[in-house]
């Protein structure tokens, strides 16, 4: 792939559905420079990419109630799976 290829402007769409793999760090260095291109030049987009870091960073602070069974349920519900699947021997 050319250099110019690598570094060519995403479009806000591209930057949509990267936006996950950028705040998470997983995308590869070139597209990383990409994005941060096009969130250089584009308000828009910064605003989403904020608005996605503040609402994954509330949502991290989120404690979600569990039934007090629900680890047995769930391991009784996984062995009745294992007990039915047939072997592959």
């Amino acid at each position: 792939m050319s250099a110019r290829k690598a570094f060519s402007m995403l479009k806000c769409r591209d930057v949509t559905e990267l936006s996950t793999d950028y705040l998470e760090a997983a995308l590869p260095p070139s597209r990383w420079l990409a994005v941060r291109w096009h969130l250089a030049l584009c308000r828009n987009c910064r605003a989403f990419i904020d608005q996605m870091r503040r609402t994954r960073d509330l949502l991290g602070h989120i404690r979600l109630p569990t039934a007090p069974d629900a680890e047995e349920r769930v391991a009784a519900l996984l062995a009745g799976s294992a007990e039915s699947t047939p072997n592959a021997d």
